[in-house]
């Protein structure tokens, strides 16, 4: 099997603290707490505004050797530029901002397209042409900062190694085996992202590892996972992670993908509204048996 890792999306939410959290734990050491009892995070406050390189430090000082966590892109490039003209730059400040502070604990980069982006291949192109594939790119993007980024930069880094890169669709123009293509070329994993029907869910195979966003089962970003359905994301996870994929998968191309003897796999909760997202994590965890280790909880 690849590596698994089942987390959350954000860790820093009001109505978790005498739930997931302890009353008389200190906010500062959620991350902390998280950190023990699960090992990996979805960085999102990064999707909303740049961060501050001081924030990545702590946040990897903060977790455990051995922790990962993927960062959602600022969605500047994505919701306002649109991808389009000024992204290069817009690329560069993401890579100055900090994110090379969190060395061999950064695992993909997660990109969410608007519910109104519409498949338009010159322009992913073009984006993915440019991502960095390790952080000695990232570095080398980053240099190209604007002026605006003097003195909020962090260009150091202490190893290299490789960077990943997931893609989240939400229109249904993208449902085009050209699509599918585009993503295998530039070796881009598509988002499999359950929305509770709400947007596309597909299940492509296009890259080297697989990155899952579970936002509800029937309510988006509210209800929970019961056994069964926790049983389910499970087997398929396993079918992944072995190089193959569930015999029922939902396809945008019938073309099949690379054959592989392995797959890394990124799983991330992100139903927050009803704490019901560290829990159901867990369940995944013990479901796959891959809890050794990890501090308990609740």
């Amino acid at each position: 099997m690849g590596k698994i890792y089942i987390g959350i999306s954000g860790w820093r939410y009001q109505g978790w603290r005498g739930v997931f959290y302890p009353e008389d734990l200190a906010q500062a050491r959620e991350l902390e707490f998280a950190s023990r009892a699960l090992p990996t995070i979805e960085l999102n406050g990064s999707f909303y505004s740049l961060q501050r390189p001081s924030s990545y430090a702590a946040w990897y000082a903060a977790t455990p050797p051995g922790f990962v966590f993927s960062h959602k892109g600022n969605r500047y490039l994505t919701h306002i530029l649109r991808l389009g003209d000024g992204i290069d730059k817009a690329l560069a400040n993401v890579m100055a901002s900090g994110v090379l502070a969190l060395r061999e604990k950064l695992g993909p980069f997660l990109w969410q397209l608007p519910p109104n982006f519409r498949f338009d291949a010159e322009r992913l192109e073009h984006f993915f042409s440019l991502l960095p594939r390790d952080l000695e790119q990232a570095r080398h993007l980053a240099r190209r900062h604007e002026p605006r980024m003097n003195g909020k930069v962090m260009l150091d880094i202490d190893a290299n190694h490789k960077l990943r890169h997931a893609l989240e669709i939400r229109h249904d123009s993208f449902v085009d085996p050209a699509f599918v293509a585009l993503l295998r070329k530039y070796k881009v994993a598509l988002v499999v992202a359950d929305t509770a029907g709400k947007f596309p869910y597909y299940e492509d195979v296009t890259s080297d590892f697989m990155y899952l966003r579970l936002h509800g089962a029937e309510e988006l970003y509210a209800s929970g996972y019961d056994d069964a359905a926790l049983e389910r994301w499970a087997a398929r996870i396993r079918a992944w992670s072995t190089g193959g994929q569930p015999h029922d998968a939902r396809l945008i191309s019938d073309k099949a993908a690379p054959a592989r003897a392995k797959r890394d796999v990124y799983c991330y909760f992100d139903n927050d509204i009803k704490v019901r997202a560290p829990f159901d994590a867990r369940g995944l965890i013990d479901k796959l048996g891959l809890g050794a280790g990890l501090a308990s909880f609740g």
